[in-house]
């Protein structure tokens, strides 16, 4: 979609097509990868291949918008975390989010590298890596004053603890793994009662 465009508010039609595009887009890739189908993604989002292109003219414009609303629905999850939980479940149940959300991820992350095309929107999503740790920050510094979390952990931290594990369960086909890990990883980083 062409900036001006994208700029100006959508009809509520188009407003659906264009997040059932982005929902059949992100389950497409994730399953077949950066090179799957466009003629499938539009036909599980129950739209013509027209409609596709009207809203994203290239596979890497859906790319970027699929990466895009996945963070902001992992920060939005960090927000509703916070207004409904005490600091340290807040964060815990945010961690479990991204530890999903990297599990689910990984798929998609992967065929980027291999196909490396659109490499690049991987390096290139500092606004998304720096919405991400933003999230966590919030949530990580409201545990801390709280007295949950340790003091010397950082947001960086639990980034890459969840990414490590995410890449070292990334051959398993449940996530039950990946969960204890981050259980033990949550024991790690909270106070002793």
């Amino acid at each position: 979609m062409s900036e001006p465009a994208r700029r100006r508010p959508m009809r509520a039609d188009a407003r659906r097509n264009y997040e059932r595009i982005v929902a059949a887009a992100q389950e497409v890739f994730a399953s077949d990868g950066v090179g799957a189908s466009l003629e499938e993604i539009a036909r599980r989002a129950e739209v013509g291949s027209a409609t596709l292109h009207r809203h994203f003219p290239s596979r890497r414009s859906l790319l970027e918008a699929v990466f895009q609303d996945r963070v902001e629905a992992l920060c939005s999850r960090s927000r509703e975390h916070a207004e409904r939980s005490s600091p340290g479940d807040a964060l815990l149940a945010w961690l479990r989010d991204l530890n999903s959300y990297a599990a689910t991820s990984r798929g998609l992350a992967a065929s980027l590298l291999h196909d490396s095309r659109d490499a690049d929107l991987l390096q290139q999503n500092d606004g998304c890596r720096a919405a991400i740790t933003a999230a966590a920050g919030e949530l990580l510094h409201r545990a801390q004053q709280a007295g949950t979390v340790r003091p010397g952990v950082c947001a960086e931290d639990l980034l890459a603890l969840v990414n490590a594990i995410s890449l070292v369960t990334e051959h398993h086909d449940d996530d039950a793994q990946a969960n204890r890990l981050l259980d033990i990883a949550i024991d790690g980083i909270r106070l002793p009662r």
